[in-house]
């Protein structure tokens, strides 16, 4: 049996460089807009979606502006929806909940930053339990699983209105990746390593903060299920309309004196063909 003590994460860079962030930068975004107005709002009704723009520069924030809400978010790049959210990599590059100053990377060949939180005013940490806010464990909720587990049909699971919100920008279903659950407390039970949720920590005005590092679509859920307050599957499931709510969208222009240094991440450096050698037979 490895000693607990010498475990290390896996993704260890050479170069210390890698994942290094000029910290004071992000803060001195994030305070230049503090006191300012948002440049636009959008409102998500509760068991809905929508999505929008983010252009690279801006600061956006998902607020709870009526309680408690868990939001389910994907991320693609405005210009080529095939670089999207990568949550498996993210995650394994810092942890399963997403803390002020981690990155959320896109998918391969891409994988570079997409944002970088700026601001997360839940500020939850690890519980006794070992559970986290802002999940990347689990995903979205889904029409599928939830027939089976229930032989109900519903069409207001985060995986359909995702699919929905997306329809105008010409994405469809498959495009629907694995998200990260804002205002989500989750962990895994120390038996069986099973996936667990606790009610949402959030109150009216919470709010979870990033910096767009590229132009952004974004599509946000407003989760069926609410706060997670009350069970949603099981011999004890009951309705949960009554604990879900609706979220803000507020979207800002920070000071830009300070991106006066800051560059748009470049794809990964890869270049090579996988091993693959380029036919020369005619």
């Amino acid at each position: 049996m490895t000693d607990s003590q010498t475990i290390k994460p896996l993704y260890s860079p050479t170069k210390q460089a890698f994942l290094q962030l000029e910290k004071t930068l992000y803060a001195n975004l994030h305070e230049s807009v503090v006191n300012e107005s948002p440049v636009e709002c959008i409102s998500i009704s509760p068991r809905s979606a929508k999505a929008w723009q983010v252009k690279a520069g801006q600061i956006c924030r998902i607020v709870a502006d009526k309680g408690p809400q868990v939001v389910d978010v994907n991320f693609w790049n405005l210009h080529n929806p095939r670089e999207r959210f990568w949550a498996s990599r993210t995650r394994q590059l810092y942890g399963a909940h997403i803390n002020t100053y981690d990155q959320l990377w896109s998918v391969l060949p891409y994988l570079r930053p997409m944002l970088t939180v700026t601001h997360d005013t839940i500020n939850y940490g690890l519980d006794s339990d070992g559970a986290g806010c802002h999940d990347l464990l689990g995903t979205r909720c889904d029409p599928y699983i939830h027939q089976m587990l229930t032989e109900e049909a519903l069409d207001t699971c985060c995986h359909s209105n995702l699919t929905r919100a997306v329809l105008p920008y010409h994405l469809d279903e498959r495009d629907v990746h694995d998200v990260i659950n804002i205002f989500q407390v989750t962990g895994l039970t120390k038996e069986t390593e099973q996936y667990f949720v606790k009610p949402c920590p959030a109150q009216a005005g919470d709010y979870w903060e990033f910096f767009a590092e590229q132009d952004l679509l974004c599509a946000a859920s407003a989760c069926p299920h609410g706060d997670m307050s009350l069970p949603i599957w099981g011999d004890s499931a009951v309705d949960t309309a009554d604990i879900c709510r609706s979220i803000e969208i507020q979207i800002f222009n920070p000071d830009r004196t300070l991106l006066k240094s800051w560059r748009e991440p470049e794809p990964a450096g890869y270049a090579g063909i996988h091993g693959l050698q380029a036919s020369t037979e005619k």
